[in-house]
């Protein structure tokens, strides 16, 4: 992606219903602690939809999240998330964490997809090695079969951050960093300090998970369709795929209620514009940094 050009993004509802956005234009873009204030239209479109999926549909989903990835995964290959070359810029941290310069860091990256921010990052930083996961084997595939896959520098798994251990994987107190990008929203909000609780055993005390994901009333949360309710803030996609959609005092207790400190937690309010069709439409989402305690007394 050339990053001197105006981010432009397809606006269509399957893309914006299904995409973790690329950005970014800091022109266009702005943090904050306060939420998008809805426009009377959007207030009484979110109030009218009420009506959620039945219980019987939402244990099915559930049930199923991991076919359904691995279905997104088979139709989609590694096509569809342009890779994110902005990581880096958003995340300073991934640089400035090192204590002395040239340091060999660890990371983890939980939900790595087909490896967009993986192989970039492993491309712009050669004092890194990573550990990526993800909750479809066939991503976790397509990562392997990547020309950049190089197992000197990176292991990557599959791994239900819910149940399944990384320590199986990693060392405990190893990881330097871990970025949760576009990650969490896609597990059911019951389950999410699971994948805390798992990633808080392999990071390294006084260290950091960088969070970025999506914030309240983003675009994307408008657009659903009457019927694709599953609870509040939480929707599901025509492909069955989930997504929440956080405020930053839900995402600051759950880090914190794990034990978790809390560094920076913001909303990025982004105007994403289509030149093609005319439309501009407003983006949401929280970026935030939390950090393992030096000492756990």
């Amino acid at each position: 992606m050339d990053e001197s050009r105006m981010f432009q993004e397809n606006t269509s509802d399957n893309y914006l219903n299904s995409v973790a956005p690329i950005c970014e234009d800091d022109a266009f873009q702005k943090k904050g602690h306060s939420a998008r204030t809805l426009s009377p239209e959007e207030a009484e479109k979110l109030a009218r939809d009420q009506a959620l999926v039945s219980d019987f549909k939402k244990l099915k989903l559930e049930k199923e999240a991991q076919k359904n990835w691995d279905l997104f995964y088979k139709r989609n290959s590694t096509n569809f998330f342009k890779d994110r070359h902005w990581t880096t810029r958003e995340f300073e941290d991934l640089k400035a964490c090192r204590e002395f310069e040239d340091q060999k860091l660890t990371i983890l990256e939980a939900g790595c997809g087909v490896g967009n921010c993986l192989f970039p990052l492993l491309e712009e930083d050669l004092n890194i090695f990573a550990y990526a996961c993800d909750f479809s084997p066939r991503a976790v595939e397509y990562v392997k079969k990547n020309v950049l896959y190089n197992i000197e520098r990176c292991k990557v798994f599959q791994c239900d951050l819910t149940k399944d251990e990384l320590l199986e994987n990693i060392p405990a107190d190893s990881v330097d960093v871990v970025t949760l990008i576009f990650v969490l929203s896609a597990i059911h909000p019951d389950k999410m300090h699971l994948a805390l609780q798992n990633i808080y055993k392999v990071l390294k005390p006084g260290k950091c998970v960088l969070f970025r994901d999506y914030g309240l009333y983003d675009h994307a949360m408008l657009r659903f369709k009457s019927g694709s309710k599953l609870g509040e803030n939480f929707y599901v996609r025509q492909d069955g795929t989930r997504s929440y959609f956080f405020t930053d005092e839900f995402l600051s207790h759950l880090f914190m209620a794990v034990g978790y400190e809390q560094v920076v937690n913001e909303y990025v309010l982004r105007e994403t514009v289509n030149r093609k069709e005319g439309l501009r439409v407003p983006r949401i989402f929280l970026q935030s940094k939390f950090r393992k305690p030096l000492s756990d007394a």
